[in-house]
């Protein structure tokens, strides 16, 4: 227990240390660290691109085959657990932690960005133009996203809840490194490197959730976009976060978890109702054909001599993005799955929220994308350039504009808390030993670093800067997230 206290505040102090001087960086050498970040990432795009293609494609490969393997009906677990949350409170959970509020910021302006500037010869604001603008969206948030956390997700659960292992991500490689160098140099790696991860992944969507939020309050009730009022937003946010992660999450987190999934229901049948329903159900059918005809195509798709910027300004920066979250959101999902079967498991975290992001993007794209004849591609376009106030502005064109509107701050609210409020907890648990109850003094702690850098970088102008190179610093996760596959089937072949 000594070697693992000692590694554990190996982690906790390297990780802190590490992550504040990153962000430091970011604030006091804004232009080199930008500079640094963006040369970095599009090092990577350019010349390993590929390698985040095919790394994304094999972890839906894999995922899915292992659901329908003869290790289907293994529970991570004893063979006589039961689920600790239900299925719908557990769905709300996962849901809310891995990509609610980006669902909320970019439901609308993704669709209508492909639409206005599309790939290669297709013409913006055509029909094509369209149909490439939904399957695109449904191709960035359906089930690659999803199973890229299934991967850590999945092998965690299995060594927390069925071999009573520590909690942490270094803790799936004991089959193929063994005990001993889990506990060393390389375990400590793995588990600084998921700190840092979740740590500039989640101040960096505080501070977007922040400015989105902002302009929503601007939109409905003339508060104006200042420091001081994105300071309020986030210190309210973070009272509310800490609350939720120190109650623990069968209290704060589960029921703000439920409570998300209500009103992110209510906000989009009001969508669908008000909006264009034929449009948006013809929309749907229509992408989702699109997406699984051109699925293989599109996971794989990258020029060999051609200009790859678009592929490397959406597709591969999204696939490194979430490969960046993985290890925050893979914990948390691991956290909340006890007792669950592998094919449940795989149901569960990949195909339903999948199919969710699906009828969300067909509903708030459809909003987006049915103003062509009103305002026209410029009209459209001059909404893209601030992503954060698009579903603001969109939604003053229909019927309960206002009353939309302020349900969206709402939701974008409770979603912000809950990826935040997760996160705290991960943290926790990665710095305390992979404790699944880390203490109250861990978790509050860790809740005002991530808040304090989220306003540091806001009010220095440094959010993007770190969401670059957080994406670029998650490229090692790849090999990671292959390794711990193979460790993971290693392991499930003693049990059949």
């Amino acid at each position: 227990m000594n070697d693992i206290n000692k590694k554990n505040n190996k982690v906790f102090y390297i990780s802190l240390i590490f992550s504040t001087s990153i962000v430091l960086w970011g604030i006091i050498g804004q232009a080199s660290f930008a500079s640094a970040a963006n040369s970095l990432l599009h090092f990577l795009s350019k010349y390993f691109g590929w390698s985040y293609l095919l790394s994304m494609l094999i972890f839906v490969i894999f995922a899915v085959a292992l659901a329908f393997s003869k290790y289907g009906n293994i529970k991570l677990g004893a063979d006589d657990s039961k689920p600790e949350y239900s299925t719908a409170s557990w769905f709300a959970m996962l849901f809310g932690a891995g990509m609610g509020i980006g669902l909320v910021f970019w439901g609308t302006a993704e669709p209508i960005s492909h639409f206005v500037k599309p790939l290669g010869d297709i013409e913006p604001g055509s029909l094509e133009a369209a149909d490439f603008a939904i399957k695109t969206s449904f191709m960035h948030w359906g089930f690659h996203p999803w199973a890229n956390y299934s991967i850590i997700g999945l092998a965690l659960a299995y060594f927390q809840f069925r071999k009573n292992k520590p909690g942490l991500i270094s803790s799936i490689f004991i089959p193929l490194l063994g005990e001993k160098r889990v506990q060393g140099p390389i375990g400590n790696l793995i588990d600084i490197l998921a700190v840092f991860a979740t740590v500039s992944g989640v101040a960096t969507s505080l501070g977007l959730g922040t400015l989105q939020i902002n302009s929503g309050l601007n939109y409905l009730f003339n508060i104006p976009e200042t420091p001081i009022v994105q300071i309020i937003i986030i210190s309210i946010i973070t009272v509310l976060f800490i609350w939720t992660a120190v109650t623990g999450i069968d209290k704060g987190i589960k029921a703000l978890g439920d409570i998300n999934l209500y009103l992110a229901f209510g906000l989009l049948s009001l969508v669908i109702i008000v909006g264009p329903t034929l449009g948006t159900i013809n929309n749907m059918t229509n992408g989702l054909g699109l997406y699984l005809n051109d699925f293989l195509k599109d996971s794989l798709g990258i020029s060999a001599f051609g200009d790859n910027s678009w592929l490397e300004g959406w597709r591969i920066f999204y696939w490194a993005w979430w490969i960046a979250w993985a290890p925050f959101v893979g914990s948390f999902i691991a956290r909340i799955s006890k007792g669950r079967t592998i094919k449940e498991f795989v149901g569960g975290v990949i195909v339903a929220p999948a199919l969710a992001s699906i009828v969300w993007f067909s509903a708030f794209g459809s909003l987006g994308l049915n103003l062509i004849d009103k305002v026209g591609v410029e009209g459209i376009t001059a909404m893209t350039e601030a992503p954060e106030t698009a579903l603001f502005q969109v939604l003053k064109y229909y019927p309960l504009g206002n009353i939309l509107s302020l349900v969206t701050v709402a939701l974008l609210c409770t979603f912000f808390v809950t990826s935040a409020n997760s996160a705290t907890f991960v943290l926790g648990m990665l710095t305390s030993e992979g404790n699944l109850n880390p203490n109250r003094n861990r978790k509050v702690l860790w809740g005002l670093i991530q808040s304090f850098l989220a306003t540091a970088l806001l009010l220095s102008g440094g959010l993007q800067a770190l969401q670059t190179a957080s994406v670029a610093a998650a490229f090692p996760f790849i090999f990671v997230m292959l390794f711990a596959m193979v460790s993971l089937l290693k392991a499930l072949k003693t049990e059949i």
